[in-house]
């Protein structure tokens, strides 16, 4: 059955949507164009908690309202004071990226307008992105004399090499969804009218497949750069004989053998 929940204030900071299997976290400061204060911080960790801590939920998708996906974190709040505001926000957010990392549902980063500072970073630790026509990144960070923050210095250089990375952090300029497609930082482009329709179809897919065996590729592949290929081996065998052991994996091989399309349960 469908269930759609939102907070109850269309005003927070964060919108937590419910769609089926479906969770979309929607960053709702359009005024600032989504940056990241310490409540928009904690209120995205709060929400990924109660989603990381529900298996009914088999994709995630991150949005944001208004003109543009995020222009980073809320400048106002590290200018009244730079070094608590920065630890306030980090630190929830921290916690929040490790979760997505680990839970087994696919996270889809939907962007549209601008993703810029930790917005680009939010944009690198999804599992798969989908852009709009139009939108433009920038790492900036060294625009305000700061390095950078909510993992971009661990994804950027596992997508882009040491080399590209260091140039996009450095010079800390603007490129095109073109640019960013062809470095293999995002996965689609389409035009802005069809980027809900496009991510909700992209979602019901992932939402409907074997989320066990999602969880463990996701694992396997963030880890793979930090592993000798004798750990990898290891991981990856324990990984395939945990999902050996899913209703999941036994409707697969039975469809297989039916030639069916198999009907996964998340389970």
């Amino acid at each position: 059955f469908d269930m759609k929940t939102t907070a109850a204030d269309p005003t927070a900071p964060l919108l937590l949507e419910r769609n089926g299997a479906i969770a979309t976290l929607r960053f709702n400061r359009p005024e600032a164009l989504n940056a990241i204060d310490v409540p928009m911080a904690n209120a995205f960790l709060t929400a990924v908690q109660s989603i990381a801590a529900d298996p009914g939920v088999r994709a995630v998708v991150l949005r944001g309202n208004g003109r543009g996906f995020m222009a980073g974190g809320d400048l106002a709040t590290l200018r009244a004071d730079p070094v608590q505001g920065a630890i306030d926000i980090l630190t929830p957010l921290n916690q929040a990226l490790q979760l997505l990392a680990q839970m087994n549902a696919p996270v889809i980063a939907q962007v549209h307008g601008a993703a810029a500072g930790a917005g680009l970073s939010l944009v690198l630790m999804a599992d798969y992105v989908i852009a709009a026509e139009g939108t433009r990144f920038n790492l900036a960070y060294i625009n305000l004399g700061t390095s950078c923050d909510v993992g971009a210095s661990w994804a950027l250089p596992r997508i882009v090499g040491v080399r590209k990375a260091l140039e996009i952090a450095l010079l800390g300029e603007a490129f095109t969804a073109d640019d960013a497609l062809r470095l293999g930082l995002i996965n689609r482009i389409v035009p802005a009218v069809e980027l809900d329709s496009a991510t909700t179809t992209l979602a019901q897919r992932l939402a409907a497949g074997p989320t066990v065996a999602y969880g463990a590729m996701k694992r396997l592949m963030r880890a793979s750069m930090d592993r000798t290929l004798p750990e990898q081996l290891a991981a990856e065998k324990d990984a395939f004989v945990h999902c050996a052991g899913t209703e999941d994996f036994r409707a697969g091989v039975e469809a297989f053998h039916q030639r069916q399309s198999p009907q996964f349960v998340g389970r």
